[in-house]
């Protein structure tokens, strides 16, 4: 049974968008580099086989992620996750 994302359907953020948007940038930054699959395998100490199931599917652990983005000049992107206060209410909104 194919399982339909609502991202296909309506403009929103979702979890597939998401990790499709990632890929499309890490390997618009690994070409820019002029970096093959297996020369970052060798660089980052991620497997070829990961970075190609990343590359097709968007699967990959968080170390080698990590590892990944540090072989590509692009750690410091880490430091923006989770950054943002959660309004959960108008009490807690600061201006």
């Amino acid at each position: 049974m194919k399982r339909f994302d609502i991202g296909d359907f309506v403009p929103t953020l979702t979890e597939k968008a998401v990790s499709q948007d990632l890929v499309e940038r890490f390997k618009k930054r690994r070409k820019e580099l002029k970096l093959s699959q297996k020369v970052l395998a060798v660089h980052s100490g991620v497997s070829y086989a990961s970075i190609r199931r990343f590359e097709q599917t968007g699967e990959i652990s968080l170390r080698s992620l990590i590892k990944l983005a540090n072989a590509i000049g692009c750690l410091a992107d880490f430091e923006e996750l989770f950054k943002h206060e959660i309004i959960i209410s108008v009490k807690d909104y600061k201006k």
